[in-house]
């Protein structure tokens, strides 16, 4: 029979008051300039409830500083814990996620650790802050609130014991996340990929309403074109009310929107009640409109991409040429027990598929790989292209 883990119910220290004046911000800065060592930073969002992927809350901890809980939307500008960091390193669970809310209330890291990030190079299995803590602390992470409407004020105290908790357990998850790494030969990858965040930036999509689920779907142009108008003013809506757009019409409702039949803003309204009458007007503008778009206006089916350089090889060619490397990239992750998609990214192998007569390490530099992707994978890359057919 297995023991089940301790629960982790209660910070340390307390609960800490929720920082959200000025002059409480300022002395949170000043207090935690006087801590050692990293600082441990989570931010909570609001998605699916509000508008973007806006930090609500920020929780931060430091050794001999404790921890504070920020309430970002107040404040806004959290450039001042720059200074007071002075270069620390900031520990993260999942940069990705959390870097852009940061960077977007004023905040940039000098020196960055990723506790998901190197707990899949280490190849654990299971990488979410709660398998992390119970693997490493030996405790277990109560994570009812982690889909919370964090711009709820105020906020319930056992939301701010939750927050209080996740960046508790940062600091010496990282320590031991740190020794493992020395000790499976990887830190220097870590490291690489830690310092390869500091300019992460999100996707950046031309035609973000082509990310509409279900929209591949659709044939017709006319079809597509109603669901880029319907996005679009879904999207301004969404803004303007400060609301996931999500709450106002879903993405299948979207979908089926553009293929109906309806004949005004009644019609809408009587397929989907909950939407508004003044959303409803603004919806069939948007269908009507595309119902009115020439020919040489409607989208392309498939996204324009950038023009890339003609391959010698057929598309069947590249197929077989790109399935040979990524069975090569398996054996490889395999071996090194990291995840492909982090040994080198699929976009680039996918890519180099289709060349011919390339220098590998090159491609690969060109392409952003690190330094330590391309010493382990460029061999493997190499000798798999040169077993294969030529142009």
């Amino acid at each position: 029979m297995t023991t089940e883990l301790p629960l982790l119910a209660t910070p340390a220290d307390g609960v800490p008051p929720l920082v959200d004046t000025p002059a409480e911000f300022s002395s949170a800065c000043a207090e935690l300039a006087q801590g050692s060592g990293p600082i441990a930073i989570d931010a909570e969002r609001a998605s699916g409830i509000r508008y973007g992927q806006r930090a609500f809350l920020v929780q931060l901890r430091r050794a001999n500083a404790g921890t504070y809980l920020l309430d970002s939307e107040v404040l806004a500008d959290l450039s001042p814990l720059n200074d007071a960091f002075a270069g620390a390193e900031w520990v993260i669970h999942s940069v990705t996620q959390d870097l852009p809310c940061l960077q977007e209330r004023g905040m940039q890291p000098e020196v960055l650790f990723d506790t998901e990030l190197a707990a899949r190079m280490l190849g654990w299995e299971k990488f979410g802050l709660a398998a992390v803590a119970e693997r490493t602390l030996g405790v277990r992470l109560a994570k009812e609130h982690s889909a919370a409407d964090w711009s709820k004020r105020p906020l319930p105290k056992e939301w701010l014991n939750y927050a209080a908790l996740d960046v508790e357990v940062l600091l010496p998850i990282r320590d031991i996340l740190h020794e493992a790494l020395i000790e499976a030969d990887k830190w220097e990858f870590a490291r690489q990929e830690f310092e390869h965040l500091l300019d992460f930036q999100p996707k950046h999509f031309t035609e973000p309403w082509r990310r509409t689920h279900g929209l591949t779907k659709l044939k017709s142009r006319k079809d597509i074109a109603k669901v880029r108008e319907l996005w679009t003013s879904r999207d301004e809506m969404a803004a303007e009310s400060d609301i996931a757009p999500s709450r106002i019409l879903r993405d299948r409702d979207l979908v089926a929107l553009a293929q109906s039949r309806v004949q005004s803003s009644d019609d809408i309204m009587a397929t989907w009640p909950k939407l508004s009458r003044a959303n409803s007007g603004r919806l069939y503008r948007a269908f009507r409109k595309a119902t009115r778009l020439t020919t040489e206006e409607l989208p392309a089916r498939k996204e324009m991409h950038a023009t890339q350089s003609r391959s010698p090889f057929s598309h069947t060619d590249i197929k077989d040429r790109v399935s040979a490397l990524k069975a090569a990239m398996a054996e490889l992750s395999e071996e090194h027990t990291i995840p492909h998609d982090v040994l080198l990214q699929p976009a680039i192998v996918k890519a180099l598929g289709a060349q011919s007569r390339v220098n590998v390490e090159e491609f690969l530099f060109e392409r952003g790989a690190r330094r330590w992707q391309v010493e382990l994978s460029a061999p493997v890359l190499r000798s798999t292209l040169e077993s294969l057919p030529r142009a």
